[in-house]
């Protein structure tokens, strides 16, 4: 059986990824991406809070939402864990041109996954794709 999470609780950590990095391009407050980063980095411990929280406020069971996969959204969140580290890293060392290009990527990337089109999905599936190619010339 393959692992899965509802979509409504992957668009939740979605939506806080995009309001804070949005916010923090607004606002200049690196401390904003603190939130998606320590949520994400201890999701990778299977705990994210915030996914946890939109968990609870799902109003009918688990099952009957569309599912995403595990390992696929663990992977989208290596990225984004990237993305706001190092934004966050840019922030905190003065460099605020590495700090706003990454929020922007992270940004873009979430408000792109909430209108229907996963980039860390489409990224996935090229990585997979290129494993199974080189397997066989193997």
């Amino acid at each position: 059986m393959i692992r899965s999470i509802p979509r409504p609780v992957v668009r939740a950590n979605q939506v806080v990824i995009f309001v804070t990095s949005v916010l923090t391009i607004v606002t200049g407050q690196a401390l904003l991406l603190l939130i998606p980063l320590i949520a994400n980095l201890l999701g990778l411990v299977r705990f994210n809070p915030i996914m946890r929280i939109a968990a609870l406020c799902l109003r009918k069971p688990k099952s009957s939402y569309i599912p995403e996969d595990v390992d696929q959204q663990r992977f989208n969140s290596y990225i984004a864990i990237a993305c706001l580290a190092l934004s966050f890293v840019g922030f905190m060392l003065g460099i605020n041109a590495i700090g706003y290009a990454f929020s922007a990527m992270v940004a873009i990337a979430s408000g792109i996954a909430l209108c229907g089109f996963c980039i860390g999905c489409f990224l996935h599936f090229q990585l997979k794709q290129w494993q199974y190619r080189r397997s066989l010339s193997k």
